[in-house]
């Protein structure tokens, strides 16, 4: 599996690939913000791995553009370590977070984690329509529809939709959905499970402020509605 690494310390990135490698992946680098899309867009890699702050164009900027185009996992490492910083990240669409200065093991860990998640997901098999076809999901070829139009979803979107749509009225604590999206070992609060929900809102609900399909139940989680259809 390619993974894409991009970070403007080469020792850093030496690591990762030194590390990476050793367990099979093939790792392509890329120092330079502002090459990084071309980067990516030339080796569409399974995973990328992204600092925050890179010259030429920032790991805000390149996660945005990514989610633009690609649901392909990806993992913040950077020395930002404030809660906000963590939150905007995921509200951008990036899956995973490590701060610097980080474990090389660890990494590999998570890097493995998420690989397997994404595995995972496109092992489902069976579509599922909502309110005469106006939400569907098809876990044959992991896409989502609305009204018809394919949801570009990031990989923990498309866990999460996926695991409560199976489960209709089901009502999942945060812990529960943190435990099924993003697996057991992850560190995060569990309040980042929020920052997925209001995205995911935004891209599949007509209203997202009344929303049909991801409905809050307060003081518990979250359950997803009626199946209609």
């Amino acid at each position: 599996m390619k993974i894409l690494a991009i970070d403007d310390e080469e020792k850093i990135l030496d690591v990762i690939k030194a590390y990476l490698e050793r367990e099979g992946y093939s790792v392509f680098t890329e120092t330079n913000g502002a090459n990084a899309i071309n980067a990516f867009k030339r080796l569409t890699p399974d995973l990328v791995i992204l600092d925050l702050m890179l010259p030429g164009l920032s790991g805000e900027e390149i996660c945005s553009k990514i989610r633009a185009v690609s649901k392909v996992p990806i993992l913040m490492l950077t020395a930002k370590v404030g809660e906000d910083d963590k939150v905007y990240v995921f509200s951008i669409g990036a899956d995973d977070y490590l701060t610097k200065p980080f474990s090389p093991r660890e990494l590999t860990m998570r890097v493995k984690a998420i690989l397997r998640r994404t595995k995972d997901d496109m092992a489902l098999n069976d579509i599922f329509s909502f309110n005469d076809g106006d939400l569907v999901i098809d876990t044959r070829s992991y896409e989502v529809k609305k009204s018809g139009k394919i949801v570009n979803l990031t990989p923990n979107e498309y866990k999460l939709l996926t695991v409560m749509a199976q489960n209709p009225n089901k009502v999942f604590t945060r812990g529960e959905l943190i435990e099924k999206v993003m697996g057991y070992d992850f560190e995060g609060f569990d309040r980042t499970i929020d920052a997925h929900i209001k995205n995911l809102r935004q891209k599949i609900e007509d209203d997202p402020k009344n929303p049909v399909y991801i409905k809050t139940v307060y003081g518990a989680g979250y359950k997803f509605g009626e199946e209609n259809a």
